[in-house]
């Protein structure tokens, strides 16, 4: 994925990326312009609405507060799909999958993706079977199809 439609400023030598599901700049680190690239691939590449996508959502865990990095909605308003984002030089492992998995149990959506901007990997829950499917793809919006 290119960064390609990132809105970004520096200002005293810290740059900064327009959020523009949030409307507002931030900081640009590393997981946060994988996180802002993806956004923009999701409206952009692959038609989401923006405004049914929320990035840095507060859920919980347990009884740990947790922060989402992007999760989509479906046009009911329950959740879609959970996207972690790693930065580019974090590699997608078991642990990382894992850690998805896990913030998806009180969500329950049914797509999970994680990407580092580099490799993203997608995976169907189906909760109803217990089951785990990985996808060769990302799921668009609605149908449930997939697409790249």
């Amino acid at each position: 994925m290119k960064n390609s439609g990132l809105k970004t400023k520096t200002e005293d030598g810290v740059t900064y990326v327009y959020d523009i599901i949030r409307k507002k700049y931030l900081v640009l680190t590393p997981e946060e312009k994988v996180r802002q690239t993806f956004v923009h691939f999701l409206i952009t590449r692959l038609g989401y609405s923006r405004n049914l996508i929320r990035t840095e959502l507060g859920t919980r865990y347990h009884a740990l507060s947790k922060r989402t990095d992007i999760l989509v909605f479906d046009t009911a308003g329950q959740p879609y799909m959970l996207v972690e984002c790693k930065a580019a030089d974090v590699k997608i492992s078991g642990q990382v999958i894992e850690q998805a998995s896990r913030y998806n149990l009180t969500l329950r959506a049914p797509y999970i993706c994680i990407t580092n901007g580099k490799s993203t990997y997608c995976f169907h829950i189906d909760f109803e079977g217990g089951s785990t499917t990985q996808l060769s793809a990302i799921p668009l919006p609605g149908d449930g199809s997939a697409s790249f």
